[in-house]
């Protein structure tokens, strides 16, 4: 680029920035000549390929017992199966391929040097390894179905086992009692036309799960709550089968890059409390959810927390090292096939918070190629604020205790208008009409959600949002997921009550003065 002045010579010409730091060589090596630039840093193939699969391992063995240690130095042990969560993308095809390379073909570039031929950890494993891919083209109009796609792309891999499932199987009562679910007595659903979120037993049966499924998810206020509910149901429904195959660990192709795009999306989206989940996770089901049709049996303590540990599914994302330029890398010379994915979307709808975020850190990062790693680190040294009062009923992650009492604070909201204050309507103003107590008085699924999910429902957008699916039936009530309604049936109190699933819940409500006068009038002292 030059400097614009004619009588400047070649030395006023800017020079254009190197990728590399020092030297094309290899940065391992030394000797051969590099292939790849990763943050500055050289590598060429031989080095660069055991490279990543040195930060697999790294990311993934530490977790693999089920008392998680730091730099192993004992056999593995898993205390249940395998499940690979697998959507047809870049990262989770280069997971699959390096889980069957290390852990199902034993391939001998993949394994350590050190510690002879007949060192434990030259040995199987997991025992049983399932893939299992989550088919969502039902929840927007006009995507692909690829299931054939993925069942021939697992298919190139040996002694792998396939489970597809569908987006849609969050609304089936029969999926929810084949993998050992408690069936569901009566059918609830929520009112999504507030904020008050108010639970209801729906009229007649609802329909087919995937009519379910288009109805939850057009009631639903913006772009970005869509997205972000097709990734709840994805993730509950992975976790559901990691149950049903008897997995002890659920692995997720979640690269560096498609990390930190997760953590800033949500943090954005008001789920900062559960940051630590989106890297590592253990999930446990709740007990009366998944209960024996059999009834509750009395056990002692140390029975029910063996119980709870096998029925554990650890959340690993063993590429949270490996950015995105190096799975690309790693599927270029390992000739990994990619499925690819299609864009979430429908016509008219703009982009939500995650794509937004997803463009502006990709982008960052081919100018700054330190953004990602900056991010994560950064993010790893969060931790969250306040006790965990459960879990929530929607996403299965800790909830904040108090979360709802400081939004409440925090939030402004309109009012109906009071009616006119005449003399026939004055004691009227101060009394709550018995609609509005009726109201305050019916179960709210607002105290089982976490900030996050509450946000979602409720969260509406200044501009109007064109629907996925207009022609789906739009319903004031709508069906919930299967496992939301399991533990409401196992919370319900008498006939038509719901019990609280933290304790008790505050209700605000306008009280008289007459009626404030009674509570305080043996508290007052006589003139």
């Amino acid at each position: 680029m030059s400097c614009g002045n004619p009588v400047a010579g070649a030395d006023a010409l800017m020079q254009r920035r190197k990728k590399y730091d020092k030297t094309k060589n290899c940065l391992k090596c030394k000797v051969a000549q590099g292939n790849l630039v990763i943050r500055h840093a050289v590598y060429c193939k031989d080095c660069f390929l055991p490279l990543v699969v040195h930060k697999f391992r790294r990311a993934l063995e530490p977790t693999v017992n089920p008392t998680p240690d730091g730099p192993r130095r004992t056999a593995l042990k898993p205390a249940g199966n395998l499940l690979v969560g697998f959507s047809g993308g870049l990262g989770s095809s280069v997971l699959l391929d390096l889980v069957h390379r290390c852990y199902v073909a034993l391939d001998k570039s993949t394994m350590p040097a050190d510690g002879g031929r007949d060192h434990p950890r030259h040995e199987r494993v997991w025992k049983k390894v399932t893939v299992c891919y989550v088919e969502v083209c039902d929840a927007f109009p006009g995507m692909k179905d690829r299931t054939d796609e993925i069942a021939q792309a697992v298919k190139r891999y040996d002694e792998l086992d396939f489970m597809p499932l569908r987006i849609q199987d969050a609304f089936d009562r029969s999926w929810w009692e084949r993998i050992g679910g408690r069936p569901l007595p009566s059918e609830l659903g929520v009112s999504l036309v507030d904020e008050a979120l108010l639970l209801e037993s729906l009229s007649s049966p609802a329909g087919d799960p995937l009519g379910s499924l288009r109805t939850y998810l057009s009631s639903l206020p913006t772009p970005t709550a869509v997205t972000t509910s097709v990734q709840t149901l994805t993730r509950l429904l992975l976790l559901h089968t990691a149950l049903q195959t008897g997995s002890s660990h659920l692995v997720l192709g979640t690269s560096l890059t498609s990390l930190a795009v997760s953590l800033i999306s949500g943090v954005t989206q008001g789920a900062g409390y559960n940051i630590r989940e989106e890297v590592q996770e253990e999930w446990t089901p709740e007990p009366e959810a998944c209960a024996s049709p059999d009834g509750p049996q009395p056990e002692d303590e140390g029975t029910r927390k063996r119980k709870a540990g096998k029925r554990t599914v650890r959340v690993v994302r063993p590429l949270r090292d490996i950015g995105m330029k190096e799975c690309a890398a790693w599927a270029w010379w390992a000739r990994v096939p990619i499925v690819g994915k299609e864009k979430w979307g429908w016509a008219g709808a703009k982009p939500g918070i995650g794509t937004l975020t997803k463009d502006f850190i990709v982008g960052l990062e081919k100018d700054y190629p330190s953004t990602v790693s900056t991010i994560v680190r950064t993010c790893g040294k969060l931790a969250p604020k306040g006790k965990v009062s459960g879990r929530c009923i929607l996403c299965g992650r800790p909830a904040q205790r108090g979360v709802q009492e400081w939004k409440s604070r925090i939030s402004i909201r309109s009012q109906p208008a009071p009616p006119s204050l005449t003399t026939a309507s004055a004691d009227y103003a101060s009394v709550p009409t018995a609609a509005a107590v009726s109201d305050l008085l019916r179960p709210s699924l607002t105290p089982y959600l976490c900030y996050a999910c509450h946000t979602t429902l409720t969260s509406k957008s200044a501009r109007p949002v064109p629907s996925p699916w207009p022609e789906a039936a739009q319903s004031p009530v709508v069906t919930l997921p299967v496992w939301t309604e399991a533990r409401l049936s196992s919370a319900q109190g008498g006939d038509t009550e719901v019990a609280h699933v933290h304790g008790e819940i505050m209700q605000t409500r306008r009280v008289g003065q007459d009626e404030m006068k009674g509570i305080v009038d043996e508290f007052l002292l006589d003139d």
